[in-house]
């Protein structure tokens, strides 16, 4: 897998591919990829749903940990439970922020909140994960919520809807607390304009959600990433005379080459097997009141080289 690419004079643009969680919980992984190891800090990218979850879903992921990353959850639609081994409990719910920093080490458990267990309703949205710097790698775990209300929205001319979600773009910040200069934005696309998106960041790139999007003409089709060239602004339209979602991930590049193996991230191999063989045997945290279902550690996946 490499690191960051030679720089490009065209889009790079990454398909996913389907990953089954559990339970018939499937996601589109688009990052890591073997042409790509990350977009600024961000090297893992799932998009989850739009799923119905009815009363018989088993979609809920029990106790695992992670190492070195921090992970960062954006609902479109929907409601998930954040439990965590430092004692975090909180409720997720659409337009908010809920950014993880595992450092060292922490366990987490995402499931359905309680009141509604007998409901049917749709989850759909994003979990990313930003690697730390190798300066904080193992630093201690933490975890913060910023709700929906607290991030920047504004309209832009043209009638585009920006929300900021992490870092700065076109003078308006997200407060957002990260390590490394990081870049994550909600743009509605009014209908029937288009958008000049500047060089935010070193590393850019734009994801349609669910419509085609033409980026300097050339059509991208929906749940692609679009790696964008260097320093260069783009040109970005709808396709179907309504407004259409965009999200734009970016920052500055990796310090360095990241190991990824199951939920664990490192620049050095040997932590990434130590931290297995402590969860293997009953270590790194434990999520209070959330003993059911913790994940056992793979025994099938080669370690990385």
């Amino acid at each position: 897998m490499q690191s960051p690419a030679t720089p490009q004079d065209t889009p790079l643009l990454l398909t996913g591919h389907t990953k089954d969680l559990g339970g018939g919980f499937t996601v589109s992984r688009l990052l890591p990829s073997a042409k790509r190891q990350a977009v600024g800090p961000f090297l893992f990218f799932d998009h989850f749903g739009p799923v119905q979850v009815v009363p018989e879903s088993r979609h809920d992921v029990g106790p695992h940990p992670h190492i070195g990353l921090a992970t960062v959850t954006y609902l479109f639609e929907g409601a998930m439970m954040h439990r965590d081994s430092i004692g975090s409990v909180q409720r997720i719910e659409p337009g908010a922020i809920n950014w993880m920093s595992a450092g060292r080490g922490i366990v987490h458990s995402e499931r359905r909140p309680e009141d509604l267990a007998q409901a049917t309703y749709v989850n759909h949205g994003l979990q990313l994960w930003a690697a730390l710097p190798a300066a904080h790698e193992e630093g201690e775990p933490a975890f913060s919520h910023t709700a929906a209300a607290e991030l920047p929205e504004h309209t832009l001319p043209g009638g585009h809807t920006l929300r900021v979600l992490i870092g700065k773009a076109l003078g308006f910040e997200s407060p957002v607390q990260t390590l490394s200069e990081t870049l994550y934005l909600d743009l509605q696309l009014a209908p029937g304009e288009s958008f000049t998106l500047p060089a935010l960041a070193e590393e850019m790139a734009v994801y349609p959600v669910s419509e085609p999007l033409l980026l300097d003409g050339q059509a991208v089709q929906p749940r692609t990433l679009a790696v964008l060239p260097t320093g260069q602004s783009v040109t970005l339209a709808g396709t179907t005379g309504q407004a259409q979602r965009v999200m734009v991930i970016g920052g500055a590049p990796l310090d360095g080459h990241r190991l990824i193996w199951w939920n664990f991230v490192s620049t050095q191999r040997e932590r990434i097997i130590q931290a297995g063989e402590v969860w293997a045997a009953g270590g790194i945290g434990h999520v209070p009141g959330d003993d059911e279902g913790r994940l056992a550690l793979p025994t099938n996946r080669p370690l990385p080289a």
